[in-house]
Formats: C-alpha cells, sequence, structure tokens
C-alpha cells in the first residue's frame, strides 16, 4: 500500500473547517445538527481509519509537506511523526465519539447555531497543533484551539456562571499562549530559526533550557489543569456542552501534554535533572489536589472536572519520572515511565468522555447536575448506568479496565527510583508515590460517590423520579467506549507494544515486546520482578461472580420474603433521609478541609418554636484563589489605576516614552546577540 500523504490529514482539516463555515450557513435549521455532527464523525473517522492504514503499512515513517501560507519566505511546515500520530488518534477517535454523542445529544441543545460551528473548527485546530512543524504554525493553531473552545464555553451566554468561566478562561488561555510564545522565541535564537528542524539542530545553553521548561510548564501547564494552574478547568469544563466537555477533558488536555512533550523531550535537548523533580513534585501535589476537590465537589460535571487534574498529576508524574531515568542513563526505566504517561493519556481520554457522556445523559434526562436530586437512576436509565460504571471502575484503577495497567505501570517506574544517581530524587521519587498512592485510594471513594448517590438509592427528586433512557446515539457512544476500557484492560499488551515506536524515539529506549508472553501477561521489567495478567483476571472475576450468582439461585432457599429496606434506625421514608454525596464526602472534609481548602461548616439551628427547618451550610475554598490570583487582580487593578495617567500625557511626554521605550528595546536586543 502507497504511503499516506500529510496533505491528506490537512484535507481534513480543511473538511472540519468548510462544515464550520457551513455550520454559520445553515443557522438555526432543524437539521443542522444531524448534518454537521455526521460530517464531523464521517471526517474524524476517516482521519483515524487513514491513519491506521498508515501505522500499518510504513511504521516509523516520518512524513512532511510545506504549504505556502504562514511566515514569508517560510511558510507553514507539517508532519507525521510516532508522536503525532498517537496523538492525532486521540483527537480524531475523540471527536468522531463526541460527533456521535453529538446525534443524539445535540437535539437537547437550548442553542445549538452557538455550539455547531465552533464544534467543527475546535476539532480542526487541535488536529493542527498535532501536525504544527515550525513555532508559528503551532502557536497560530493553539490559540485557534484556545478562541473555539472559549467559544464553545461561552455558547450558554444567558449564564452569568458560563460568562464568568469564559472570561476566565480566556485569561487563562492568553497567559498560556504567551509563555508559549516566548518559549519558542528563546528556542528560535537571534537567528529567528522557528522550524522544529532548526529548532532541534540549535545548541541551547542551560539557563536557555531551565527558563524554556519554566515556560513551557506555565504555557502548557496551564491548558492541561496543573495545580496551581487549575482555577479555570473546574468552572470552563461544566460550562459547555457535556459532548464538548469530553472533548475539553479528555482531548484538549492531551493536546496540551502533547506541547509539553514536543518541547521538553524533542526540541529542547536534554534538561538537568532538578526540571524532573519539578515536574514530578508538581505531579503529585496536582494528583492529590485534583481528586480531593473532586471530593468536595456536588455538581456532576464539576466533580468530573476535577478528577480531570489529578489524572493530569498522574501523567506529569510519569513523565517527569522518564526525564529524570532519561538523565541518569536508565534507558529502560525511562520507557517504563513514558510508556506509562502515554498509555494514561490514552486511557484517560477513553474513560472520560465516557463519563462525561454519562453525565450529560443524566441532565438530559433530569435537567439536573446536582447529585443531591438525583438518586435511583439505576431503574430508569439502567444501560446509561452501567455504562458509567465501567467509566467509574476504570478511573478507580482497578482491574481489570484499562485505568489500574496504566497507574500499575506508573508504580513500577517509582519502584525503579532506588537507582537514581541524585538523592534529591531518591527522596522526592517515593513521597509521591505515596500522594499518588493516597489519590487513588481517594480516586475510588470519589467514583463509588458519584455512582452511588447519582443511580442508587431513591429519587431525591421529581425529575430524577420520572426519568427515562437516552437515545441510542448516545448509547452507542458511551457503549463503544465502555468496550474500549474493557478491552485496553484485559490486553495491555498489544497497547504497550503499539506504544513501542513513540517510547524509542523520545526516550532512546522501549520495553520488551508484551504480546508474545504467554496468557497475554505483561512484564515491562522482567517476570521475576513484576508481571500482571489482566485476560486472567478478567476470566476470575467473570467465573467468580457467574458462579455466585448460580450458587445463590440453584441452592439457597427459594421461598420469597418481602421486608422493608433497612432504615439505619430512623423510620422516615422520605428520600432526603438518606446518604447525601455531602455525608459521603465529611470525613474527608474534615480530615483535609481546614488544611487543605479552609472548610467551614456553620449551622443554623433555629431556637424551640421556630418553625424553620435546619440548615447545615458549607464553605470550601481554593487556596490557590486567596494567595495566588487574588493578589495578583488586586495588583492589576492598583497598576490600572495608576497607568490611566498615561491617557493625560502632552505630545511631548508621549514622544519621550516611546523613545525611552526604543532605547530599551534596542539595548535588550544588544545584550541578547
Amino acid at each position: 500500500m502507497a504511503t499516506i500523504d500529510v496533505s491528506f490529514f490537512l484535507w481534513g482539516v480543511a473538511g472540519l473547517l468548510i462544515v464550520a463555515v457551513a455550520a454559520v450557513a445553515l443557522g438555526r435549521s432543524a437539521a443542522a445538527s444531524n448534518l454537521v455532527y455526521t460530517a464531523t464523525f464521517v471526517l474524524s473517522a476517516a482521519m483515524l481509519v487513514m491513519l491506521g492504514l498508515h501505522l500499518i503499512s510504513a511504521p516509523g515513517t516520518v512524513l512532511k509537506t510545506t504549504l505556502p501560507i504562514g511566515l514569508p519566505w517560510i511558510g507553514a511546515s507539517f508532519k507525521l511523526d510516532s508522536l503525532s500520530a498517537l496523538f492525532l488518534g486521540v483527537v480524531n477517535f475523540g471527536g468522531a465519539m463526541a460527533s456521535l454523542y453529538g446525534l443524539g445529544y445535540g437535539r437537547h441543545e437550548e442553542a445549538p447555531h452557538r455550539v455547531l460551528p465552533f464544534f467543527a473548527a475546535f476539532l480542526a485546530c487541535m488536529n493542527l497543533v498535532v501536525l504544527a512543524d515550525d513555532a508559528f504554525a503551532f502557536l497560530l493553531s493553539w490559540e485557534f484551539m484556545s478562541l473555539a473552545s472559549w467559544a464553545l464555553v461561552v455558547s450558554h451566554h444567558r449564564s452569568q456562571a458560563s460568562l464568568r468561566a469564559g472570561f476566565i478562561y480566556l485569561v487563562m488561555a492568553s497567559f498560556g499562549t504567551l509563555s508559549l510564545l516566548l518559549a519558542f522565541g528563546l528556542l528560535a535564537g537571534p537567528a529567528g530559526g522557528y522550524g522544529f528542524d532548526t529548532i532541534r539542530d540549535m545548541p541551547h545553553g542551560p539557563m536557555v533550557v531551565a527558563i524554556v521548561f519554566v515556560l513551557m510548564l506555565l504555557g502548557a501547564g496551564s491548558k492541561a489543569g496543573l495545580v496551581p494552574l487549575h482555577v479555570w478547568l473546574p468552572l470552563a469544563h461544566p460550562a459547555a456542552p457535556s459532548h464538548v466537555s469530553a472533548l475539553m477533558s479528555g482531548v484538549m488536555t492531551k493536546v496540551a501534554i502533547y506541547g509539553f512533550i514536543r518541547v521538553v523531550f524533542d526540541l529542547l535537548g536534554e534538561p538537568a535533572w532538578w526540571s524532573s523533580a519539578v515536574l514530578i513534585m508538581l505531579g503529585g501535589i496536582t494528583a492529590a489536589l485534583g481528586i480531593l476537590y473532586a471530593l468536595m465537589e456536588t455538581d456532576l460535571k464539576r466533580l468530573l472536572a476535577c478528577s480531570t487534574i489529578e489524572n493530569i498529576g498522574v501523567i506529569f508524574v510519569s513523565l517527569g519520572l522518564a526525564l529524570a531515568f532519561r538523565s541518569g542513563g536508565m534507558g529502560l526505566a525511562a520507557a517504563l515511565a513514558f510508556t506509562a504517561a502515554l498509555f494514561h493519556i490514552l486511557n484517560h481520554s477513553v474513560f472520560k468522555s465516557l463519563l462525561f457522556f454519562g453525565a450529560g445523559a443524566v441532565i438530559n434526562a433530569t435537567g439536573e447536575r446536582d447529585m443531591e436530586k438525583l438518586g435511583g437512576l439505576i431503574h430508569r436509565m439502567p444501560y446509561t448506568s452501567f455504562a458509567f460504571l465501567i467509566g467509574c471502575v476504570a478511573i478507580s484503577a482497578l482491574p481489570p479496565l484499562n485505568g489500574f495497567v496504566s497507574e500499575w505501570l506508573t508504580f513500577q517506574a517509582i519502584l525503579q527510583s532506588p537507582e537514581l544517581p541524585q538523592w534529591g530524587l531518591k527522596i522526592i521519587v517515593p513521597a509521591v508515590g505515596g500522594l499518588l498512592a493516597l489519590s487513588a485510594a481517594l480516586a475510588a471513594a470519589c467514583f463509588v460517590r458519584a455512582f452511588g448517590i447519582t443511580f442508587l438509592g431513591r429519587a431525591r427528586s421529581d425529575v430524577a423520579a420520572k426519568a427515562g433512557e437516552v437515545d441510542r446515539f448516545s448509547l452507542l457512544a458511551m457503549f463503544v467506549l465502555a468496550a474500549l476500557c474493557l478491552a485496553a484492560g484485559i490486553l495491555p499488551g498489544f497497547v504497550i507494544d503499539g506504544l513501542a515506536p513513540v517510547t524509542h524515539a523520545f526516550v532512546g529506549g522501549s520495553l520488551p515486546s508484551q504480546a508474545h508472553l504467554p496468557w497475554l501477561t505483561i512484564a515491562p521489567i522482567a517476570e521475576t520482578r513484576s508481571s500482571y495478567n489482566g485476560l486472567l483476571v478478567f476470566l476470575f472475576i467473570a467465573i467468580a461472580g457467574w458462579g455466585a450468582a448460580f450458587a445463590v439461585h440453584n441452592f439457597a432457599s427459594r421461598r420469597v420474603r418481602r421486608s422493608a429496606a433497612w432504615d439505619c434506625g430512623f423510620p422516615d421514608p422520605r428520600p432526603q433521609t438518606q446518604y447525601s454525596a455531602s455525608s459521603f464526602a465529611q470525613p474527608v472534609r474534615r480530615v483535609f478541609g481546614s488544611l487543605v481548602f479552609r472548610a467551614r461548616e456553620t449551622v443554623d439551628m433555629p431556637p424551640p418554636g421556630d418553625l424553620r427547618a435546619a440548615r447545615l451550610t458549607i464553605e470550601v475554598r481554593d487556596l490557590a484563589w486567596d494567595w495566588i490570583y487574588t493578589p495578583i487582580s488586586v495588583g492589576i487593578a492598583f497598576a490600572a489605576v495608576r497607568l490611566n495617567r498615561l491617557q493625560f500625557l502632552t505630545i511631548r511626554q508621549y514622544l519621550s516614552l516611546v523613545f525611552l521605550a526604543l532605547v530599551t528595546l534596542l539595548l535588550v536586543l544588544a545584550l541578547w546577540t
């Protein structure tokens, strides 16, 4: 089969942009949603299929092309290598599933004409970011990706919460783009070599490497959701339509990680060992705080958005370990950590999309996303509840689903840390491993809470009691993702082998071939040290569950006995007396709340004779707002008032100011060159 050219994927991007323009022309047409989502599904699926054919027919082949647009005399360069192929698959698979889900979900959208054009443009821009091979094309695509996603966040523009989320997201996105612009400016150097090949071949001093590393943490980390740059994420992701939330959380954050990997692991050279320590510590803190934020939430979509922060932290810990092992000359351990990061990127894009789709189904059926007003949906939405349960088990890192495998690989990489030469890393890595273990336990508690409060028990409101199952397109999208969670969990060796070309290209090594091991076992280091068999675990669970059900149905008493449900000693039939999301989180809030959230509980108990209901108010604060963003906003307001005087300068003063600015810039340029 002939090798596929990069131009095919660029034509696919052009097709998505044409769909965006057509969506504007269709306006409020009743057929607009079906036409746009069908077109985006076909285009995303076509690019995904052609990408698969390319990887099968010509694995390891690097494809390049240059378009006569962009910077003068340079154009816009695009490339498809092993890393961009992986993330191109993530983008287009996520786009195809979101489009399939949108065929059903879009019927319930209040203002589809505000969503459809930017949905297609959003997919196009994410594809361009991954394919870009020069700084100009990368930054231009990145900025348009941010603007398209911002438009989707504020699509419900009559909601003050959506407008606030959009404003904060736009500010953080602009800050991130500025950081990336400065990073690429330093990488290009005085000669202005903006092509990635030129940057890759250019020597960079230790100071430039350190500054670019920090700028990439700020630029890519703000888009991905690293603490303390995460503040926009719990606001923006829930404000968008649910299939867009799935794209932002499951795909766009991965595009941000792609940008970080492209620069730090490919273009920058070899960072100092301390940069890996910074990455590992930030990732561990992000993972722990992210899942604690999620445990405090009663809004189902905000809970899922906060759990994204936790998973981003896990990925960055693995990337930090890969940097540490690579700088220490431990090729196999670096490949293990890098594989764990890439595997978790794939896993998170699947199960987080599944969970957001499930949340969207609940919102469509009930109109509510507050878990305190849900409950009992397993009886009214059995298929949605089953798919959501699969997602909850996967994100909780429980075997035999995919989330367990990638986190298990991360812990296997952590166990290699005693062989690192730096004592600082020997101390930091085990401590962060403890944070990840705590995060994993809290994640299980978080999603037991999310599923139990939302789907189990009795309905806490009339809308929950009257809910019904969602459409077949939404269910199909959810069940495809649920099947992938299971397939990647019981057959992880094939995924690990598929990631080997990427790990070999970017950390100089790869794990031993896994697919040939007996019973599809995986042994990332050696069978004598660690191994895992997802297929056997799945078979054991299936056989044990079937055996227990068979024994109960055939050997237990056949006498039918009916009794009232256990009331915990409080014989009150009202659904409000059930265990709630807040009461489930109370023990964790009592342990961590005062330290991490400044949690405050206020009890309003009316005096005897007062017929008012008693009320418990819980206030939880994000310390990042109090310690970082509030002082910055106060400082900006102070500076704005002082700088307002510049509006009233004379012409002579304006000219003097311009002259001083020009002299300053010339001095900076002279010192730099």
